[in-house]
């Protein structure tokens, strides 16, 4: 049994099968990091269930949309935000319903096609937040709601490390994610047979972090597990900015 929670985060046809998905990787993720690769496979497989279960953001979350909301309120209307990691664009779909300019960026080209079609006004990319194709100093704002979870520690610093680079001086950094020390190993999902690790993390490790990275951490916010929603444990958020104007 898989818990809900967990698949919190962050594609139309199902996609064949993993195997396959692994021999005909496009070349865009032929170098990338077997967790980047490993993570694309999962939520390729998975995409179509994983939307029915999650696509909406609005039933039983109101503390999460508060949150997003002030994230809004931060970055300002009109700012220009990446969803690193945005699934089937239901948080890219939110942020753009309180003012911001959004676009999605995600790994599965599955989940992409899902939010392109659910949300057919919103402008969505294919590509790995651990490599980011964007400016330095593009973006007010870069949201990374439950996408770190598949991102080992090691690579942490030098994704952080991106986020900063695309932020403009005083642009925000949203995340959110899973609290605890202990990572769980999904062998199955939604009556799939897949393959990923999800791993929880302690808030005040990730603010060291990000500290570490350039950043100056604005609000902590821990929830207790919505036993209603299947959460077994208790779930994140970190507002950062990059200092400047």
């Amino acid at each position: 049994m898989t818990d809900a929670a967990d698949f919190v985060t962050g594609s139309p046809d199902f996609v064949a099968d993993a195997a396959d998905l692994v021999n005909h990787a496009p070349d865009f993720v032929a170098d990338a990091a077997d967790h980047v690769t490993e993570t694309r496979v999962f939520y390729d497989t998975v995409a179509e269930e994983y939307a029915v279960q999650f696509g909406d953001l609005r039933p039983g979350t109101p503390l999460d949309r508060g949150v997003l909301h002030g994230f809004a309120e931060l970055v300002g209307e009109g700012g220009e935000v990446a969803d690193l990691g945005c699934g089937p664009g239901r948080v890219t779909a939110y942020l753009a319903s309180q003012g911001l300019s959004v676009f999605g960026l995600d790994v599965s080209e599955s989940m992409l096609a899902i939010a392109r079609r659910e949300h057919p006004a919103l402008r969505f990319v294919r590509g790995s937040m651990q490599e980011l194709d964007l400016p330095d100093g593009s973006l007010d704002g870069v949201v990374s709601w439950y996408s770190i979870i598949h991102t080992p520690e090691e690579h942490l610093p030098a994704l952080f490390a991106g986020f900063h680079r695309v932020l403009r001086p005083g642009g925000h950094l949203l995340l959110g994610f899973q609290c605890g020390d202990e990572p769980r190993r999904y062998e199955e999902a939604f009556g799939h047979q897949v393959s990923l690790t999800f791993l929880r993390r302690r808030p005040e490790r990730i603010a060291a972090l990000l500290s570490g990275a350039g950043f100056t951490v604005r609000a902590t916010t821990v929830r207790e597990a919505d036993e209603a929603q299947g959460e077994p444990v208790a779930q994140a958020s970190l507002v950062a900015r990059k200092p400047g104007e």
